[in-house]
C-alpha cells in the first residue's frame, strides 16, 4: 500500500470502527449473551456456545443460544461443572442447523474434563508459538477425548484443513481484546491483542476487498492472516479493532 493510501485507509476504518466499538452494538450481536454473566467461566463458556453457533440469521443465533443458557439454569459454569447425569438430559433435542444434542453433550463432557483441569479455557489457546498453531491445537486438545463423535469435528474448525476460523477468531477477539469501549471483554491476558486473526464472514470479506484490504479469491485461512496482515499496517497493536468497521459497514451495505 502507498503511504497516502494507508494513511486515508487508516483514518477511515478509525472512524468507522469507533462509529460501531460501542454498546449499541451488542444487543443485536451474539457478544450480547456472554454479556449476561460476570463470571469469568460463565463469560468464556456462554462466548464459546454464542461464537460456534453463529452462522445463520443473527435474531435465530441469540434465540437459540439463550435457550441454551435456559436449558443450562442461566448458570453454565455450574451447570457444566456439577451436572448429574439426570440433568442432561434437559439438553436432549437441542438443535441448531446441524448442530445437535450429540454435538452439545460432547462439549458439556469436553468443558467438564478441562475445567477439572484448568481455571480458565485461555490455557487450551495457548500452545503454539503463531495463532495458527494455537487453534490447530486447540482442535486436537478438544478432540482428544477417546469418545469425541466424528460428527462433532465439523463444527471446531482448524487451520489445518485450511478454515478461515471465523467463530474461533471471533470468540478469541472477545475475550483477548480490552480497549474500555465495553463491547469486547478482555479477560484474557495471555494472549497479546496483536496476535488475533481478524474474523472473515460475508460482510467483512466484502468491504475488505472493496478497500484493497483482500485479494485472495479462496476465504481460507491464508486469506484471514492476509486481511490481518493488512491490518497491521494501520494499527500494529490491535489490529482486529478494525473487523467493528469492517463488519459494521458491511452488514449496513
Amino acid at each position: 500500500m502507498q503511504k497516502l493510501k494507508l494513511e486515508a485507509l487508516r483514518t477511515l476504518l478509525n472512524e468507522r470502527a469507533a462509529q460501531y466499538n460501542q454498546p449499541d452494538f451488542i444487543a443485536k450481536d451474539p457478544i450480547s449473551i456472554p454479556h449476561r454473566f460476570s463470571q469469568l467461566q460463565d463469560v468464556e463458556i456462554s462466548a464459546l456456545f454464542a461464537a460456534l453457533l453463529a452462522w445463520g440469521q443473527r435474531p435465530t443465533i441469540l434465540k437459540k443460544t439463550a435457550e441454551l443458557m435456559t436449558r443450562m439454569d442461566e448458570a453454565p459454569y455450574q451447570f457444566i461443572t456439577q451436572h448429574q447425569d439426570e440433568d442432561l438430559k434437559r439438553l436432549l433435542k437441542f438443535c441448531h442447523r446441524t448442530f445437535c444434542d450429540t454435538d452439545l453433550l460432547y462439549f458439556v463432557h469436553w468443558l467438564r474434563w478441562f475445567y477439572g483441569e484448568h481455571n480458565s479455557l485461555e490455557d487450551a489457546f495457548l500452545h503454539g508459538s503463531t495463532m495458527r498453531e494455537r487453534l490447530i491445537n486447540f482442535h486436537d486438545l478438544f478432540f482428544s477425548l477417546p469418545d469425541a463423535p466424528a460428527r462433532t469435528r465439523k463444527h471446531v474448525a482448524t487451520p489445518a484443513r485450511g478454515s478461515a476460523c471465523k467463530r474461533l477468531n471471533m470468540y478469541l477477539r472477545w475475550l483477548v481484546r480490552r480497549d474500555g469501549k465495553g463491547v469486547d471483554f478482555g479477560l484474557w491476558t495471555r494472549i497479546a491483542p496483536s496476535e488475533l486473526i481478524c474474523p472473515i464472514d460475508v460482510h467483512v470479506e466484502r468491504q475488505a476487498r472493496l478497500l484493497g484490504l483482500l485479494k485472495r479469491e479462496k476465504v481460507d485461512w491464508q486469506a484471514a492472516e492476509e486481511l490481518t496482515t493488512n491490518l497491521r499496517l494501520l494499527d500494529p497493536a490491535d489490529p482486529v479493532k478494525y473487523d467493528f468497521a469492517l463488519f459494521g459497514e458491511g452488514v449496513g451495505a
